[in-house]
């Protein structure tokens, strides 16, 4: 029996994630922005949270700990370089450390840069990775608390990952960001292309989110910043500096 995914909008522009296994009858909840909100979406699919995995210690991911261990008894895993700011932490991981959702392994990596000990969840078995606020379609988090080379590392860990992984983002950013893509990367016709469906989308109410990493590979100017025609484009020698570049341009875009 394969896992089952559900995304739903919670907040202003957040997307809360549970990931059921039918096999045992665990449910992860990735990220809590509205505890209210994740009991009910599990509720109404008849599955009960065993788990929450956060990705960062930011409020509008960790808010809903609190109130989801209180209905459920939950185990609340989250980053341990962030567990001292993030509510009932049971189980503190690093990179490299392994958890299970029944007889399902996701993988901890190192996802820091918009926070420092931001970390992500891949499911290889699945072909799911769950990248909080470090990936977005056609863009990136903002860089709170890391440096370039530690985002642009981050970044080239989901580029690593198999093409076809469908990738969880925790926000709705995809129409601004395809508008600062535009600007970035002007002559690509794959993000052209990739522009005009997330307007449809959006005029229709759809998500945008989860989405494929082969898309963004071709299209996301963040990961992109390693092309030679990019980093003539926005003056940098290298890929660290590319997205620098890039990333500070978005924040005033």
């Amino acid at each position: 029996m394969t896992l089952q995914l559900h995304t739903f909008p919670a907040l202003s522009d957040n997307y809360g994630f549970l990931l059921h296994d039918p096999a045992s009858g665990e449910t992860a909840c990735v990220d809590t922005p509205d505890g209210a909100e994740c009991l009910t979406q599990a509720e109404a699919r008849g599955w009960r949270i065993t788990q929450v995995w956060n990705t960062h210690w930011h409020a509008d991911h960790t808010q809903g700990n609190a109130a989801v261990k209180a209905a459920t008894g939950c185990t609340i895993v989250a980053p341990a370089a962030e567990a001292a700011k993030i509510h009932g932490v049971d189980r503190a991981v690093e990179p490299g450390d392994t958890v299970m959702l029944g007889g399902w392994h996701a993988e901890v990596f190192a996802a820091g840069g918009h926070t420092l000990g931001h970390i992500a969840y891949h499911l290889p078995a699945a072909g799911i990775a769950f990248v909080g606020d470090c990936l977005f379609a056609l863009g990136c988090g903002r860089m709170f608390e890391g440096t370039p080379d530690q985002f642009w590392a981050s970044l080239q860990r989901i580029a690593a990952l198999p093409p076809q992984t469908i990738i969880c983002g925790a926000h709705e950013y995809s129409a601004a960001n395809a508008r600062f893509a535009l600007h970035a990367d002007p002559n690509n016709a794959a993000l052209q292309t990739y522009a005009d469906e997330i307007t449809g989308k959006r005029d229709r109410g759809e998500p945008t989110i989860p989405f494929p990493l082969d898309r963004e590979l071709a299209t996301n100017p963040f990961l992109r910043a390693g092309d030679p025609a990019m980093q003539a484009r926005w003056g940098g020698g290298d890929p660290v500096t590319t997205f620098a570049a890039l990333r500070a341009a978005k924040d005033h875009y």
